[in-house]
């Protein structure tokens, strides 16, 4: 009796060692953290970063399952995110920061093009040096765009008024191609963008808008406080990954970010010279004084109030509102930045 007692205690250990083996053997794993982002345009080299670290397996690496949907503006992609439809939007952080002001409930989690990146584009074998050589000058501008609300302060810098010069207002679309073809002397657009675009038909340089006064941050990512709460941990991790894979790829890796922009969008038929002009020409508005010892994607609190100085002399900004508000750097994690900086693998 006690022989047999002694085998259903065996047999029973057994099967019940095999029954949790079992359980614990089919458990799924967990899956990947989502998160869904709108970026700011079209492909472009801005967007080299997300689709580098999408191409690259990084973000998988990471625990993340990411979604990149392209966008249609800034602004455009400011209210969309803020209204909940995604967890994350890439833009200009200015329009953001209007958005805030006017009760969205939105704000920076980091910074990648933190100088102004709009400018006057002009020929580069023309006279125009600044705002005082444009007197008499045809200039195409976008009304109901971020630089419309700065030309005069811009052309006061040259001691101009609108009536010194000719503006035309032209649908953003349809800029460069005016420009190309000479029927502008100039135009006011993102530097970085518009370069790139014009260089092969009419060879240009900028007059920035940063060098005359008007600094605020350009592109960056953002989330709704909502978002920032309930995604903290998977939200920290796809930040640093794309702050890291900026610093990557402006480390001499540019040709890597054109290359994963080409083949995460092959039906735009990207020219990659454009693509990589872009990449260079960011990487001259990327960092203020106030952030070169930082880790990649930080923002400084003088940055943001200059930007808020600055923006409310434009009258774009519905409420006296705190700089303090308008950014958070707690989403960065400097060792994911550092780690992905120096390498992919």
């Amino acid at each position: 009796m006690l022989h047999l007692r002694h085998r259903f205690r065996a047999i029973t250990s057994f099967l019940s060692g095999s029954l949790f083996a079992g359980l614990a053997f089919a458990a799924p794993a967990t899956a990947a953290d989502a998160i869904r982002v709108r970026l700011d345009w079209t492909p472009w080299g801005d967007q080299a970063p997300f689709h580098l670290a999408q191409q690259s397996g990084l973000f998988k690496k990471y625990g993340l399952d990411v979604t990149l949907d392209d966008g249609n503006g800034s602004v455009s992609t400011v209210q969309i995110v803020g209204n909940g439809e995604y967890d994350v939007g890439h833009a200009s952080l200015a329009p953001m920061a209007i958005a805030r002001s006017k009760g969205l409930p939105v704000k920076a989690i980091a910074g990648f093009i933190q100088e102004n990146d709009i400018g006057l584009l002009v020929p580069k074998d023309g006279s125009i040096k600044g705002p005082a050589d444009l007197k008499g000058k045809k200039i195409a501008f976008t009304a109901g765009s971020l630089e419309a609300p700065f030309i005069d302060r811009f052309l006061a810098a040259g001691k101009l008024k609108r009536d010194d010069v000719e503006l035309l207002n032209v649908d953003a679309a349809g800029k460069a191609g005016m420009y190309m073809t000479s029927r502008t002397d100039a135009a006011f657009s993102s530097v970085p963008f518009f370069l790139a675009v014009v260089e092969a038909q009419r060879p240009s340089t900028a007059v920035r808008f940063s060098e005359n006064g008007l600094k605020f941050p350009s592109f960056g990512l953002f989330a709704t406080e909502k978002t920032i709460t309930a995604k903290r941990d998977p939200l920290k991790r796809f930040v640093s990954v794309v702050a890291g894979c900026w610093a990557y790829i402006f480390n001499g890796h540019e040709d890597e970010g054109v290359k994963a922009i080409i083949a995460a969008r092959p039906q735009s038929k990207l020219d990659p010279k454009v693509l990589r002009q872009q990449i260079d020409t960011l990487k001259d508005y990327a960092l203020t004084e106030a952030v070169k010892s930082l880790p990649f994607g930080s923002m400084a609190l003088g940055d943001w109030q200059q930007a808020v100085s600055i923006l409310s002399e434009g009258g774009l900004l519905g409420q006296t509102i705190d700089p303090k508000d308008l950014f958070t750097n707690d989403l960065i994690d400097p060792k994911i930045v550092a780690d992905v900086g120096a390498s992919l693998k």
